[in-house]
């Protein structure tokens, strides 16, 4: 780890003190490196051009950000899939705010996110998971989304074999018994949901909320699921989403 302000105090210090004064610079430099928390030059650039560094909190979401704009444009599926990580995160209403602002942020691509990630190697697999989850949303992984989370990987020590055992996860199913529940009609999205024609936009909400919640793939992938398992109910969530949001189209309401 490089403190930057540690470095231009000690140089400082010793141009006007010799010794003595690159310690006491050193010393003093170190203090604001802590407190600003500058570990490299580049977050010491993104501190003075009035940019800070993204906040630990902040971090995934600029991740789904970014992976959501980086094939050309964000899909209704990409803004489901980070509400779901908002619900399964369970933010209240602030945290919320955050974590939306923390999206747009990503989708300008902008922010240098190799210093960021590194801070965080400790939760890696939970990062990544909720990355690989938002790539395979819409039931594919384009180039730059797989390039984009492999480079991730490198940057928290996560070894590229580990990396596909994720993505094979939350990979769609070929074939199987879920393979053909939603199909393209209303009806069929209506009876996914268990909801009745007429429901309100509330009901149809909370039915959509509550089988988001019990079938998270992320419930199965701590508890000793099997990857087959763990792919049913990525696919399961992958059809409520295309479900709900066929609903919301349909009937007009956001």
């Amino acid at each position: 780890m490089l403190w930057p302000v540690t470095v231009l105090g000690a140089v400082a210090g010793l141009a006007l003190a010799s010794i003595p004064g690159a310690l006491l610079g050193g010393l003093l430099g170190q203090v604001l490196d802590r407190r600003m928390r500058l570990s490299n030059w580049a977050a010491l650039r993104e501190r003075l051009g009035g940019k800070a560094a993204p906040r630990d909190d902040e971090l995934l979401f600029i991740l789904l950000g970014r992976l959501a704009k980086c094939e050309g444009r964000v899909l209704q599926v990409h803004i489901q899939q980070t509400r779901a990580e908002m619900q399964r995160l369970g933010l209240d209403a602030e945290a919320q705010r955050r974590a939306i602002a923390a999206f747009a942020r990503g989708k300008t691509g902008r922010d240098n996110l190799r210093a960021p990630l590194r801070r965080q190697r400790a939760h890696s697999d939970a990062l990544l998971r909720a990355c690989w989850r938002m790539a395979w949303v819409d039931g594919r992984v384009g180039q730059a989304e797989r390039e984009l989370i492999l480079l991730w990987g490198k940057w928290l020590d996560v070894p590229a074999a580990a990396q596909q055992v994720l993505s094979d996860a939350y990979a769609p199913r070929q074939q199987g018994p879920l393979a053909s529940t939603l199909g393209s009609g209303y009806q069929q999205a209506l009876t996914l949901l268990g909801v009745a024609i007429d429901a309100e936009p509330a009901q149809i909400k909370k039915a959509y909320r509550r089988l988001l919640s019990r079938h998270h793939p992320d419930k199965l992938a701590g508890s000793g699921a099997t990857p087959e398992r763990v792919r049913e109910a990525t696919e399961r969530t992958r059809e409520l989403h295309q479900a709900y949001d066929l609903i919301r189209q349909r009937q007009g309401f956001r």
